[in-house]
C-alpha cells in the first residue's frame, strides 16, 4: 500500500530554504563596498554548508554541493573546480565531526568550524598562488576568515531556529 505524506505545498518548501538559500548565496557573490563597508566580508557558503552538513545531512546533497562550487566559481572568476574542493572539504570535516561527536555542543562546532575554514581556505589558496599564479589580498583574506568564524555563531541560532520551526510542522 503506498502512504502518502500530508505534507503542503508550503511545507515542501519551507524543507527545500536551505537548498534555496545556498544557490542565492553562490550567485550572489555579495560586498558590503557599496555600502561604504570596505573590510567587511563573510563566507556565506561555508557557513551554510558546515552547518547543514553537520546538523540535517539529508539537507544538502553532495551533487549538488559540487554544482554550487562550479557555479561559484564561474561567479567569482576562480578556475573551475576550486570552490567545489573547497565545499566538498568542509562536508568532509563536517562528516567527520558529526561521527566523533558523543554530545552536540555550539562552542565545540564553531571551534571545530574554526579548524576547517583554517584547512580549507590554506589548501584553496595554495592551490591559487601556486598552480594558477593568482595574486591574493592577504589582508582581505584575513578578515573575511575572521569574520566568517564570528558570523557562524550567529547563522547558527538562527539555523537551529529554523530547524526547531521545520521539524515541529514536519511532526504535525
Amino acid at each position: 500500500m503506498v502512504n502518502y505524506s500530508k505534507k503542503t505545498i508550503f511545507q515542501r518548501l519551507i524543507n527545500y530554504a536551505p537548498l534555496a538559500l545556498l544557490l542565492i548565496s553562490v550567485l550572489n557573490e555579495f560586498d558590503f563596498n557599496y555600502l561604504k563597508i570596505e573590510y567587511f566580508s563573510f563566507n556565506f557558503p561555508f557557513i551554510l554548508i558546515f552547518y547543514w552538513s553537520l546538523k540535517k545531512v539529508e539537507a544538502f546533497g553532495y551533487g549538488f554541493i559540487f554544482i554550487a562550487g562550479i557555479i561559484n566559481d564561474v561567479v567569482v572568476g576562480f578556475p573551475i573546480g576550486i570552490s567545489s574542493f573547497s565545499y566538498l572539504l568542509i562536508c568532509g570535516f563536517a562528516a567527520y565531526f558529526r561521527n566523533i561527536t558523543l554530545r552536540p555542543n555550539l562552542i565545540k562546532d564553531w571551534l571545530f568550524f574554526l579548524l576547517t575554514i583554517l584547512v580549507v581556505n590554506s589548501l584553496v589558496y595554495l592551490l591559487l598562488v601556486l598552480f594558477f599564479s593568482l595574486k591574493l589580498n592577504y589582508y582581505h583574506l584575513i578578515i573575511n576568515l575572521i569574520f566568517t568564524f564570528l558570523l557562524y555563531f550567529i547563522f547558527a541560532y538562527i539555523f537551529q531556529f529554523y530547524f526547531k520551526i521545520t521539524l515541529i510542522k514536519s511532526n504535525d
